[in-house]
């Protein structure tokens, strides 16, 4: 059930992605819904982690991680923006973000698509193709560190209350605080 349930997620992230990707709809139209579905269908048909760490620390190194991860993150778009195609791929996606009020972006990815998210971090290379369909360098790069991070997180702590807090603060501060490329767009 576990495998089948990953595969259907992984599927329907893709082709979620790819109308994204093709202009069919935008990513605050479609993906809070399918991140949504795929959580609310972990909680459910999932059985829950043993928790190897208690809640307080994993939500400490979680809030930690995401910060770092928001650093790095912040310092690798400004060195591969250097490269035109991953400019214009940052570029595009802020420009899309910045189509949505700030309020309804944070709303949407905070309490819909990032507890989604943890599903995801249980299999890197799945949530690495599920991300491929985008077409955008900077999304999957995203999928990459941040799926690593997340789910080095999630084994470390046995639940999902690390890398949830580490990808709700990552979200929420890369939506608020954008990188340079970025905030040009959305000025």
């Amino acid at each position: 059930m576990r495998a089948a349930l990953i595969v259907v997620g992984i599927i329907a992230q893709m082709v979620a992605w790819w109308r994204i990707s093709s202009g069919r709809v935008t990513v605050w139209q479609l993906m809070p819904f399918v991140l949504g579905a795929m959580g609310i269908a972990a909680l459910l048909l999932m059985p829950p982690p043993q928790r190897t760490t208690g809640v307080g620390a994993a939500l400490a190194v979680g809030i930690g991680a995401g910060f770092v991860l928001f650093l790095g993150t912040r310092v690798f778009v400004a060195l591969a923006s250097l490269w035109g195609p991953f400019a214009h791929h940052v570029e595009e996606a802020y420009r899309e973000a910045a189509e949505e009020p700030v309020r309804a972006a944070l709303v949407l990815s905070l309490l819909i698509s990032v507890p989604a998210g943890g599903a995801a971090v249980a299999v890197l290379v799945l949530y690495v193709l599920g991300n491929v369909p985008s077409r955008s360098l900077p999304i999957v790069a995203g999928a990459v560190v941040g799926g690593a991070v997340w789910g080095a997180l999630a084994w470390w702590s046995g639940g999902l209350a690390a890398p949830l807090a580490s990808h709700i603060l990552w979200t929420g501060l890369m939506l608020l605080l954008p990188p340079k490329v970025g905030r040009e767009v959305a000025a």
